[in-house]
């Protein structure tokens, strides 16, 4: 029997001892500091003086995020503006926020509802990403489909004739002058 509480004991000092706490504690100081890191990430991408890319809160919810991003020179989306809309998950940088177009976007790694197939914002995702590095990865993909793993398969099959897939982006990204 005093095996059986020694036991008992051992296993009651284990539930109390910090390293064999519940996560509940952390989840509050978790949210603090995702909170801190996409403050920091917006300060870093205001900082950052990129061309073509840029991000902001939507309104005073720091995890729903509109984004901006032009298409690259020498593309046939050179010139072109996207809207994108991200939302981050309560424990990123861990997991990946959600990427969409807002914008129309004819483009092979991108469906007709905005979603986009790229490696990072899936099963490639790294906490060492941040905003930054996700709109210009974004910006690049368009420039440089991945055609073997297309959302848009018309789009993907096009973009072989640069210029017959140019006309289709100007035909259905051209936005009226101001």
């Amino acid at each position: 029997m005093a095996n059986v509480n020694v036991h008992s004991e051992a296993a009651q000092d284990n539930n109390i001892a910090p390293s064999k706490q519940p996560l509940s504690l952390p989840k509050t100081v978790d949210s603090q500091s995702v909170l801190r890191r996409l403050q920091s990430e917006l300060m870093a991408l205001m900082m950052s003086g990129d061309s073509g890319i840029s991000a902001f809160p939507e309104e005073d919810n720091i995890f729903c995020w509109k984004g901006t991003i032009t298409g690259s020179k020498d593309t046939v989306f050179e010139g072109t503006e996207y809207k994108l809309s991200l939302s981050f998950p309560n424990d990123y940088p861990f997991k990946a926020p959600k990427v969409k177009f807002e914008s129309t976007c004819f483009h092979p790694n991108v469906d007709v509802h905005g979603n986009i197939c790229l490696d990072i914002l899936q099963d490639k995702w790294s906490s060492a990403y941040d905003v930054r590095t996700i709109l210009l990865s974004i910006q690049s993909l368009l420039g440089e489909p991945n055609i073997s793993s297309p959302l848009n398969p018309q789009a993907a099959q096009l973009w072989s004739n640069q210029e017959e897939y140019r006309k289709m982006v100007e035909k259905l990204h051209k936005l009226p002058s101001a």
